[in-house]
């Protein structure tokens, strides 16, 4: 036999992840109801932060958020360089007490009686978070993806998830964004807290509880 299988191997000792706490990410049971959206955060030349849809979960909603960038007048390598900021874990240099780097891209929340929220300086590695609640509200960066989208190749498009957590106040509050490297000053949008609580009454369980018999 020309390729034999491989030897056989030791089970790995190293204790499993810990699952992400209700607090981190929308559940895993339920299918979010979409409120279509179709906000603009911010456009620039070289940059577009645009809100299409929300999620809405039993817990909290996923606010799903595009970056959307091109070349323009951008020499092939500061374009590059733009591209791979978008990308948290590729920024040094946040540090407590020191002014943030024009690289990070940031997202928070505020609502009406001044709570806020913010994605400074989260922790992406789930074996650092804590599994007891933190104080809400809590805005959690879900990884990013890049979306395939034909067209220019001196383009791209990257999708992140802001989990908000609890689900917000009935009541209009804030989105915010500001990313200096890419030409984005401090942007707010206004969402809308009662259309997401409204929406999450249409949350469907993706393994139903079956109807209990009398």
């Amino acid at each position: 036999m020309f390729f034999e299988p491989p030897p056989a191997q030791e089970e790995s000792t190293r204790p499993p992840k810990p699952g992400w706490p209700p607090w981190a990410a929308p559940p895993s049971d339920e299918m979010g109801a979409v409120l279509v959206s179709g906000l603009v955060l911010a456009r620039t030349p070289n940059v577009a932060i645009t809100v299409p849809t929300i999620q809405a979960f039993s817990t909290g909603c996923l606010i799903n958020v595009d970056i959307v960038t091109r070349r323009q007048a951008l020499s092939s390598d500061d374009f590059q360089a733009l591209q791979l900021v978008v990308f948290p874990h590729m920024i040094t240099g946040v540090r407590a007490g020191q002014p943030l780097p024009d690289q990070l891209l940031r997202f928070g929340v505020r609502f009406a009686g001044g709570a806020k929220a913010t994605t400074v300086g989260q922790r992406l590695d789930r074996t650092q978070l804590p599994q007891d609640p933190p104080p809400g509200p809590h805005l959690s960066l879900l990884f990013p993806g890049m979306s395939m989208r034909s067209g220019d190749d001196d383009a791209g498009v990257m999708t992140w998830g802001l989990w908000l957590w609890p689900s917000p106040p009935r009541e209009r509050f804030e989105l915010a964004v500001e990313w200096p490297v890419g030409g984005i000053e401090l942007s707010i949008v206004e969402l809308d807290g009662a259309a997401i609580a409204a929406a999450a009454q249409q949350v469907v369980s993706y393994w139903p509880e079956p109807p209990q018999s009398r």
